[in-house]
């Protein structure tokens, strides 16, 4: 599995988790292992920018998730391999620690936590989840706390 990531937000993060909560949330959903997958970290400014031009939000969001062109996507072991076994392009993860972080003071737990949490829910998105309806909310939800959960125990070991 191949996973970029650029910390361009002037925040200090722990990459190396954030790597880490990806790379097992793409295992346990059973993705191609030759799948590449970008994960941006971003300032506010950048991110109010991307959600205005891309969601026609106003100001920063907490993350955006980018996919590639979905016919490219191996979503797991009953799909046949990419053609000529090149990798899939999931696409790109773009997360705001700082908005992250407000958000995790909100809820009661560390920036760290908030921001291993938007990692899945990108990745989950990139995959094709999605939370407009309350049917896939519940899904996604559900899923996106299994896999944290399942993280964090793999963690402590």
């Amino acid at each position: 599995m191949s996973i970029e990531i650029a910390n361009e937000s002037g925040v200090a993060v722990d990459t190396d988790a954030v790597l880490a909560v990806a790379r097992h949330a793409l295992d346990e959903m059973g993705v191609n292992p030759l799948a590449e997958l970008s994960v941006l970290l971003v300032d506010v400014d950048y991110m109010t920018e991307l959600n205005h031009r891309w969601m026609g939000g106003d100001g920063p969001t907490d993350v955006l998730a980018f996919p590639m062109d979905e016919g490219s996507i191996d979503h797991g072991p009953g799909e046949n391999a990419a053609v000529g076994g090149e990798p899939a392009l999931l696409g790109d993860i773009v997360l705001c620690p700082e908005v992250a972080a407000k958000q995790a003071a909100t809820a009661g737990h560390s920036a760290a936590d908030e921001l291993h949490l938007l990692t899945v829910h990108g990745v989950l998105h990139l995959l094709g989840y999605d939370h407009a309806e309350p049917e896939e909310e519940r899904e996604m939800f559900g899923l996106q706390a299994r896999l944290l959960s399942s993280w964090r125990s793999t963690r402590s070991r």
